[in-house]
């Protein structure tokens, strides 16, 4: 069974632990000094903030698969649809080892699909002391390409 996905970049994470935690009415399942995960079944989603990004919001969503299998089925849909996808063996990102396919949407939102397979005891894989900003686990370097669209 699939479990959607959402990492919100947040300005004040403690604020916003508290926030989700009285929304959801359940405390982290994961709680750093940078990240926080809720693992909730009603609604079943994997929902977690994290400080690493400039901006607040939405930084994408994506798709939590429970097996290899089901990652393979979910990518070549993707690639079947025609988009270009990031694929990643082993990546160790937000506090876990995660196999993941990236995609960016015909609007610019970025989709994570991914199987999780282990813990870790860091954020990412990058330079354990590198400034926040320059973390780029769950934003790859490399995205998919885009074809650009002017409005207007």
């Amino acid at each position: 069974m699939k479990r959607f996905h959402v990492h919100v970049a947040v300005e004040d994470l403690q604020k916003s632990i508290g926030f989700y935690s009285n929304l959801f009415g359940a405390a982290p399942v994961v709680l750093r000094d940078d990240y926080a995960k809720w693992m909730l079944d009603d609604p079943r989603v994997n929902f977690a903030i994290s400080d690493h990004s400039h901006t607040p919001g939405v930084d994408h969503v994506g798709l939590q698969v429970e097996s290899e299998d089901e990652l393979a089925e979910l990518a070549g849909r993707l690639k079947a649809a025609g988009e270009s996808t990031l694929d990643q063996e082993g990546a160790h990102c937000c506090y876990a080892r995660s196999d993941k396919s990236w995609v960016t949407d015909p609007s610019g939102l970025r989709w994570e699909t991914f199987f999780t397979f282990g813990d870790a005891t860091t954020y990412g894989e990058d330079e354990p002391d590198a400034p926040k900003s320059e973390k780029a686990c769950c934003s790859p370097q490399e995205t998919p390409a885009k074809s650009a669209q002017a409005c207007c």
